[in-house]
């Protein structure tokens, strides 16, 4: 089964290298990495080509012009380059664990969506990860200024007990899940009418339930860490939430506008 890593990101090119340097240690490497960037200025694209430049595998830049936060539209215009039949989805600020690709793998299954956790880096274990005095490579339960710690216990015995499935938003996170391509492109995608922080994440996985994907969540395996930032600013959710209620009260499948228009627009690789 061939995979494809998408990587979201904004403006942030030192987290984005941590990032796609985890992507190089993986046990199972990704066929292809595709960052999904929502505008970025030319550090970032130029983080992009020196990272292709020596990864083992295929790297795509698909960029937007940066017209406020459309991560929706952002993602669906990756999701459409990508040639591998199973998505990952990851944010451009987590380290991933060795076996976080390895892992998604082993629970992927058609109609199934995973959705995996994350663990909450501090502002100082994350300032010492950037300033090269801690080597993100060596995080682990035990390190310090975690948020989460327990969410960083990578354990397949206990993986096996408490991989639980459900059918609620609660908890859907955006920075770490996967599924087949084939199920999210039964759905048209994301909403590109997605403007501004939240719930297009729920919105999305809403459609994916009410056509009959399951949800599993990840637990004690498929492990990153999140590199500390200050929240988004969050003025359009009143907004999203409107729509996301209007899905569910319509039992929405597809999006009226979504993957659909991205498509058939022509591939470009760095």
């Amino acid at each position: 089964m061939t995979v494809s890593v998408i990587v979201t990101t904004y403006n942030w090119p030192e987290a984005l290298k941590l990032t796609l340097q985890s992507l190089l240690n993986q046990s199972r490497l990704p066929d292809e990495v595709i960052v999904a960037d929502d505008g970025s200025k030319e550090p970032t694209a130029h983080t992009v080509k020196e990272f292709a430049k020596h990864a083992p595998f295929s790297v795509i830049h698909s960029w937007q012009e940066d017209d406020g936060f459309r991560l929706a539209m952002s993602r669906n215009r990756a999701v459409a380059q990508a040639e591998g039949e199973y998505i990952i989805v990851i944010d451009g600020d987590l380290i991933l664990h060795p076996r976080f690709v390895e892992d998604h793998l082993k629970h992927a299954a058609p109609k199934r969506y995973l959705q995996g956790g994350r663990v909450l880096l501090g502002p100082e274990i994350s300032q010492k990860i950037f300033n090269g005095s801690i080597d993100p490579q060596g995080l682990s339960i035990f390190s310090p200024d975690l948020k989460n710690r327990k969410n960083a216990l990578w354990s397949p015995l206990l993986s096996a007990l408490f991989c639980t499935t459900s059918q609620s938003l609660k908890a859907i996170k955006g920075c770490n899940f996967s599924l087949f391509k084939k199920d999210i492109l039964d759905v048209n995608g994301f909403d590109n009418a997605f403007i501004g922080w939240g719930r297009e994440d729920s919105e999305f996985v809403a459609r994916l339930y009410h056509n009959g994907i399951r949800r599993k969540n990840l637990k004690f395996c498929a492990v990153a860490y999140h590199l500390y930032h200050p929240e988004n600013e969050r003025a359009a959710l009143v907004e999203n939430d409107r729509r996301l209620k209007t899905t569910l009260k319509d039992q929405k499948v597809r999006c009226e506008d979504g993957i659909e228009r991205f498509i058939q627009q022509a591939k470009v690789r760095v």
